[in-house]
């Protein structure tokens, strides 16, 4: 099982980006999935969840509104679309997946995850 996560990049305030993750050795549609992030300083947060066949979806006060997470079947990815960039958006951010059904919740919680990719690099600046 691998996920290989890739968009980051630097972007002004207000900008957009998409977060792609690419999963191999596991059907993704069977699975949880998630994006996290950690600022500098800071403690992993959760940012959206989806269980297995989308059937409930999530996100982080700070993300709702603004970020939408989705899967790709058919390419065996999952996407974070990231939009009206702010400076406090700016950290590293991880995908994950699942297994249990139970794994997305309303708290995102990093525990319920197993696979994780390796970060990409996400920085807000003017």
């Amino acid at each position: 099982v691998q996920l290989q996560a890739s968009g980051g990049g630097l972007v002004q305030p207000g900008g957009s980006l998409r977060l792609s993750c690419e999963a191999s050795g596991f059907t993704l549609n069977s699975y949880a999935i998630a994006w996290f992030r950690q600022a500098p300083g800071k403690e992993r947060e959760g940012v959206s969840c989806s269980s297995s066949g989308d059937v409930s979806t999530y996100y982080a006060d700070s993300a709702k509104g603004r970020f939408t997470i989705s899967r790709d079947s058919s390419k065996n990815r999952l996407y974070l679309q990231a939009n009206s960039l702010k400076f406090e958006d700016t950290a590293v951010y991880y995908c994950a997946t699942g297994v249990s059904l139970f794994a997305c919740t309303a708290q995102i919680d990093p525990n319920r995850f197993e696979f994780w990719g390796q970060g990409t690099l996400v920085t807000v600046s003017s």
